[in-house]
């Protein structure tokens, strides 16, 4: 089925060069073009469309007004704006609008790349009220001990980039948006972020500043919502998983980069659990529930409750938010890594054993849940470094239990 594209902009030659340059795309995309944000609103009222791509500078209803006003009353439309590097301030305020950002001009290949990552996915999350729920999400609200500590931070006059990258690195619901943020393709950088602390430097402090003190594009999670210690137990598992992947394309002489990816795919590979659990308590609790009784993994208990996972939801919101497609898929399929057929080394791969280490102990020595890993590893030639990957683990476990004032040991979650 064709995905529908309608584009918005006020100047009518840029329409017809639209039109002209994407006349390509016509047996993808089915096109609209508006010339207002009132005739957008209307041309939406009448028929459904994927995505919208505005302009910023429009006159009566601007880009980022229009885009507010679809996520209000449109909101599974994948949102994106066109904006000119001379407009960053109207692009800082329209942080909790806009899905993904464009700058011009903008070359055809750029616009149908961001166009196809955002569609992408889409398949797997069939249900609409989980579908409609992840559109319209603006922000990942943030453990509240991490976010008083980086609001703190950014008040004082003389903290580093390194301090609040160091802190960003540590909650998953800031680095995702920090994230979304510099691998926009307004930044125009040559190459995908997934350092967090990167990217705080790439943004810099001030514009950091603006987002968390002035726009407040950080939130904390209301644990009224949440069993007590639930989120503090999601955040340690996070953290330790994203550890345990670097650690372990570190030992297999992975670049820099891919390292990145590692961790912070390690980081985020949960994030579909707090958006479920705290959108959708009930049936959440269902799902643990049926967890419990069928002694069955959570996303397979996800799975009978909603017909997808917290990893399919997770990912959805990351691709929807344009972040490297290595960590999207990391995220997406870190429960079915055999099923992905890899025979080389990824962060997919490095984030599913991580994930499977990281919940079991080193006094119980069974490893018996991870049998189907095991099996794959053995296929893809790569059984002989699945024992060193579990001495890598318990390596960076004790390290960590020496480091942690909890005493707790990273692979004990």
């Amino acid at each position: 089925m064709k995905k529908r594209i309608l584009f918005v902009d006020d100047e009518p030659k840029l329409l017809e060069g639209l039109q002209r340059m994407l006349r390509p795309m016509r047996q993808e995309w089915e096109m609209r073009f508006a010339q207002s944000g009132a005739e957008a609103l209307n041309i939406l009222g009448k028929e459904p469309f994927d995505v919208v791509v505005s302009d910023m500078r429009m006159p009566g209803m601007d880009g980022a007004q229009l885009l507010a006003e679809v996520k209000r009353r449109f909101p599974q439309t994948v949102r994106i704006i066109l904006s000119g590097h001379s407009e960053k301030e109207f692009v800082l305020k329209s942080v909790k609008t806009v899905h993904q950002y464009l700058s011009k001009p903008c070359d055809p290949e750029t616009i149908k790349s961001v166009i196809r990552r955002a569609c992408s996915l889409s398949e797997l999350l069939d249900e609409g009220p989980i579908k409609e729920l992840v559109s319209t999400i603006t922000s990942l609200p943030s453990l509240p001990s991490l976010y008083f500590e980086i609001i703190e931070a950014l008040r004082s006059p003389d903290v580093s980039l390194q301090k609040v990258g160091e802190i960003i690195s540590r909650d998953i619901g800031m680095t995702a948006k920090i994230l979304q943020l510099v691998n926009s393709a307004f930044f125009g950088l040559p190459r995908q972020i997934s350092n967090p602390t990167q990217a705080v430097t790439l943004l810099g402090l001030e514009v950091i500043r603006t987002l968390v003190l002035s726009i407040h594009i950080f939130e904390q999670f209301d644990q009224g919502k949440q069993k007590e210690g639930s989120l503090e137990h999601l955040w340690r598992h996070s953290i330790r998983t994203g550890i345990l992947a670097k650690g372990i394309a570190k030992e297999e002489g992975q670049s820099h980069p891919v390292m990145d990816d590692a961790f912070t795919a390690g980081l985020l590979h949960d994030l579909g659990k707090p958006l479920l659990s705290t959108n959708f308590p009930e049936r959440y609790r269902e799902a643990e529930e049926a967890m419990r009784c069928g002694k069955i993994p959570a996303w397979e208990a996800e799975r009978q409750i909603w017909g997808t996972t917290h990893a399919v939801v997770g990912a959805y919101l990351l691709r929807l938010w344009g972040l490297p497609d290595s960590i999207v898929e990391a995220v997406a399929f870190h429960h079915c890594a055999t099923e992905r057929q890899e025979d080389s080394f990824s962060p997919l791969l490095a984030v599913s054993v991580a994930n499977v280490l990281e919940h079991w102990t080193e006094a119980t020595e069974d490893l018996s849940g991870v049998q189907p890993l095991r099996d794959h590893l053995e296929r893809s030639g790569l059984g002989d470094r699945f024992v060193r990957w579990i001495d890598v683990c318990r390596q960076i476990g004790e390290s960590e239990t020496g480091a942690s004032k909890h005493g707790s040991n990273p692979l004990c979650g």
